[in-house]
């Protein structure tokens, strides 16, 4: 194992409009580097790890494993990573892999398959295509590429470490990335398949793109004669209803105390408390607005989880029906909503048929 992973962490960031450079911004409750740092590590692919910086003070607290070197970065990125290939010149790797410390996201997997490709190959870079029509301006003309042709490189970027060096020193580094250096002098390079999540962070709206939460809900109603029985919003024929001070929809209070719970927004009983207003309300009501509020505050609905525990009705059923139900109500497909029977093997009320209870997870994710 002769190679060596180079971090390139001395950019200032100036898209990033915040008080410091973005590689040291927190990130999924770590800086932004060291998602990079620790996967190079765990990986063990690496004889040595170096990082580029210009925040030396602030590296050297973090007590990195004798392993990784920290040195002074340059002006331009181009600079930072011609220091870098003459600083490991002295440990005369055979491979080097260049990676920009904004990128946090790649797998170890992705490590793994550049290094393969290394073994035939003198230059592997990971690319993914292009989701978005490019277009390119000469002059005042503006021109269309197609779609099918473009890529868009990610990083690490792999190389034989002699090739990159004198290409570099011949050049003096000054271009984009390491690839172009390659490209500009007609060598070969092996382009394999990137991960789409290895995104660059540029803006502060990349990294607060969304959050994910879950929430648990729980009703259970007694079962009398005379009254409807509604589940997921749909009538069922039964001998008996849920009594309640609504119908006793047990699987759309469940959902609705669930949301709750995700958005951290206290109970049902808050917002439909036992009054006159909402005596004997229609469960789809009171879902609704908060429905609606979760969508206007920028949450979105991963998928649900319902368990409905009763010994009868059985729920295979209406299974189907129900699910069709609650995909209309809060605007959700159907496969993201899963519906389980439970029993209770004869046991308390449940188990005697005097009651029905719902248990609900929901996973919901907030857009910033």
């Amino acid at each position: 194992m002769n190679n060596y992973f180079v971090i390139l962490a001395a950019g200032k960031s100036k898209r990033f409009h915040k008080d410091k450079a973005k590689q040291f911004y927190n990130f999924k409750n770590k800086e932004i580097i060291d998602h990079s740092v620790e996967k190079s590590l765990n990986s063990k692919l690496f004889k040595r790890i170096l990082i580029v910086t210009n925040n030396l003070k602030h590296l050297k607290k973090k007590r990195y494993p004798k392993s990784i070197s920290i040195i002074k970065g340059g002006k331009e990125r181009s600079d930072s990573s011609l220091l870098a290939l003459k600083f490991l010149k002295k440990y005369k790797p055979k491979n080097v892999f260049i990676h920009d410390a904004a990128r946090p996201n790649f797998s170890i997997n992705l490590l793994k398959k550049i290094t393969k490709n290394l073994k035939k190959n003198k230059a592997v870079i990971p690319v993914i295509p292009s989701k978005d029509s490019i277009k390119y301006k000469v002059k005042n003309q503006i021109f269309n590429l197609k779609r099918k042709n473009s890529f868009l490189t990610q990083t690490p970027q792999a190389f034989s470490f002699k090739e990159l060096y004198n290409l570099a020193i011949k050049e003096k580094n000054k271009v984009n990335d390491e690839a172009s250096i390659f490209l500009n002098q007609n060598y070969k390079i092996k382009f394999i398949s990137g991960e789409n999540q290895n995104t660059k962070i540029t803006y502060l709206d990349d990294i607060n793109v969304s959050k994910t939460y879950f929430g648990i809900g729980f009703d259970i109603h007694k079962l009398v004669k005379n009254k409807n029985l509604y589940l997921g919003g749909i009538k069922i024929p039964f001998h008996s209803g849920l009594e309640g001070h609504s119908d006793g929809d047990v699987i759309l209070h469940a959902i609705t105390d669930a949301i709750l719970g995700a958005t951290r927004k206290k109970d049902i009983g808050t917002y439909f408390p036992n009054t006159k207003r909402f005596k004997n309300i229609r469960s789809p009501k009171m879902l609704r607005p908060i429905i609606d509020n979760l969508y206007k505050s920028n949450f979105s609905i991963n998928n649900l989880d319902i368990n409905l525990i009763c010994e009868q009705p059985k729920v295979s059923k209406y299974r189907d029906k129900i699910i069709n139900s609650i995909s209309k109500l809060i605007n959700l497909k159907k496969d993201q909503i899963n519906l389980k029977g439970k029993t209770v093997e004869k046991l308390g009320l449940i188990g005697k048929e005097k009651a029905i209870a719902c248990e609900v997870i929901i996973s919901i994710t907030k857009y910033d």
